[in-house]
């Protein structure tokens, strides 16, 4: 069976980081490209953090591309008291060698998705959504072409991470989440609901040690390093890896479980800006738009991450 096409759009983020190199682990998965946006730190240093992220993995072969500076609408929000001021703090690693791509990364991903056979391209957010949002805006006709959006983003039950109602990368672009959510695309979510079932631990994280190789001592130091904040803000064991989890489910679906439901953003709320209303109960009447995920077989989840990154 030929691999799943993916584009990554990232705003690397120490768990961001984590996903890339999942997916660079994978056979399953050909990475097409790695698109940056603004969100845990500004765009110049996420984009150079993709970089370095793939030569760490030893494929500089990855094409990476600047997209967005800034929401569609709204000044950008960052989270540097999270993940630190370049957005891999935790571990020092050298500068990339490798160059940006020319191109916008908006339109890498709107030709490659015009060149691509229809349905056989998968995009997967893990920050704001504002490159895939101006992509759609930009040529809507790649939109019945995209064969799955799989996002993390929004919470529900878990209600929000940066505001009592908002979960960061929707809160960061609430007008981009809305359009993406109202495209009509295959969408699945990995919300907070799930992600905070997939919590780090001691063992873990000296089993990525114990590989002795570059690539587990450096996914050890960085979620050592935001681990400090979830710890002292959820009062857990250990911190939720959440952007890996949208690599995961392309590997291993069987691993989460959820509902096909109604899911909005709200941009208006004078409180819950950037919530997402997820009809968990279906009783709002509107069509199902989304496959939101609720839980996560953490025990497998943190197998399938080990046994990946010992690859690299």
């Amino acid at each position: 069976m030929p691999p799943r096409r993916i584009i990554i759009d990232t705003d690397p983020g120490q768990d961001d980081a984590v996903a890339i190199l999942l997916a660079l682990a994978s056979p399953e998965l050909e990475v097409l490209g790695i698109t940056a946006v603004a969100g845990n730190v500004p765009l110049a240093l996420t984009a150079r953090n993709a970089r370095i992220v793939c030569e760490l993995a030893g494929r500089a072969d990855i094409p990476v591309f600047a997209g967005c500076d800034r929401p569609l609408e709204r000044r950008l929000v960052t989270a540097e008291h999270v993940h630190g001021k370049t957005g891999l703090d935790g571990i020092a690693l050298p500068e990339p060698a490798m160059e940006l791509q020319p191109a916008h990364a908006v339109d890498f991903i709107v030709e490659t998705l015009r060149r691509e056979p229809a349905g056989t391209v998968t995009l997967v957010p893990i920050g704001p959504l504002t490159n895939i949002a101006a992509a759609f805006r930009t040529a809507p006709d790649i939109i019945p072409r995209v064969a799955e959006v799989v996002l993390m983003g929004g919470a529900y039950f878990e209600v929000g991470n940066i505001t009592p109602a908002a979960e960061f990368n929707i809160y960061v672009d609430p007008e981009a989440a809305d359009a993406v959510f109202r495209a009509g695309v295959p969408l699945v979510v990995m919300p907070l609901d799930v992600t905070h079932r997939a919590l780090t631990s001691a063992a873990w994280l000296d089993a990525l040690r114990g590989l002795g190789t570059r690539v587990g001592a450096a996914v050890a130091s960085w979620c050592d390093f935001f681990e400090r904040f979830d710890k002292a803000k959820y009062g857990g064991e250990g911190a939720p890896l959440h952007d890996p989890c949208t690599v995961a489910y392309l590997l291993r679906p069987q691993l989460f479980s959820g509902r096909h439901v109604n899911v909005v953003i709200e941009t208006q709320g004078a409180f819950t800006t950037g919530m997402t209303v997820a009809d968990w109960w279906r009783v709002s009447g509107r069509p199902a738009n989304a496959h939101f995920i609720g839980s996560v077989d953490r025990v497998g989840y943190f197998s399938l991450l080990t046994e990946r990154l010992a690859r690299l």
